[in-house]
Formats: C-alpha cells, sequence, structure tokens
C-alpha cells in the first residue's frame, strides 16, 4: 500500500473509480468472501491503486464489506471493483452458500454481525 494516509491523498469521485458503472458484469454479495489468485499476485503491480490496494488487502481472505471498510470505498464502488477483479481472475469468489439458493435472503444475523463490525471499524 502507499505511505500516505487515505485521507490525504487526492480525492477521487467513487463513480470515476467504476469508469461510471454501477454493477460489474460478476454479481457478488456483500459477505462474498474473496482471496487474491497466483495470477493477482503476479499481476497487482500492474493495476491502478485501488485495484492494487484491493489484492493487497485480499491476500488473506477478505468479505467484499471488509474491502469496503478498510478502503473507506463505498460498497457499490468495492463490489464493482472486486467483481471485475474476479471477472479478470485476479481474485477468487467464495459465496455463501445460502445466498446462492434461488430466491434466498442473507441471514439477518449475518447482516446484523457485518454491521457491527463495519460500525466497530
Amino acid at each position: 500500500m502507499t505511505d500516505q494516509p487515505r485521507d490525504s491523498r487526492l480525492r477521487v469521485r467513487p463513480c470515476a473509480l467504476t469508469g461510471g458503472r454501477v454493477r460489474s458484469s460478476t454479481e457478488l454479495a456483500l459477505e462474498t468472501i474473496v482471496r487474491v489468485t497466483p495470477r493477482g499476485e503476479d499481476g497487482a503491480s500492474q493495476q491502478p491503486t485501488e485495484n492494487r490496494e484491493i489484492l493487497e488487502l485480499c491476500a488473506d481472505p477478505t468479505s467484499i464489506a471488509e474491502v469496503s471498510a478498510h478502503l473507506s470505498l463505498p460498497l457499490g464502488v468495492a463490489r464493482v471493483l472486486v467483481g471485475d477483479l474476479v471477472t479478470e481472475g485476479f481474485l477468487d469468489s467464495h459465496a455463501n452458500p445460502a445466498s446462492d439458493e434461488e430466491g434466498s435472503r442473507p441471514d439477518l444475523r449475518l447482516l446484523e454481525r457485518v454491521l457491527d463490525g463495519l460500525q466497530a471499524l
């Protein structure tokens, strides 16, 4: 990661980070766990700053909600950037099995734990 604190860097509008897109070609739930692939490790240095930071953070399994919180990115932006990295093969994703079922909703307890964790940051 960079030596400068995130707050002191040039601020960029969230839509600029995603090219104005609000969806990625890969739809991922906020509790989806992602981890960097060997391709992601090798190609991280050629990525834009935000993607590089995501790849570095995801050296250990990390949820999309955690990526959003740790990098101070809006959740929608984190979803798009992570989805793009999954599509390009830089990240592997592992969704909650319950969220794979057609028409299912995330467990309320899970959402409460995620919210508690985000508020603790």
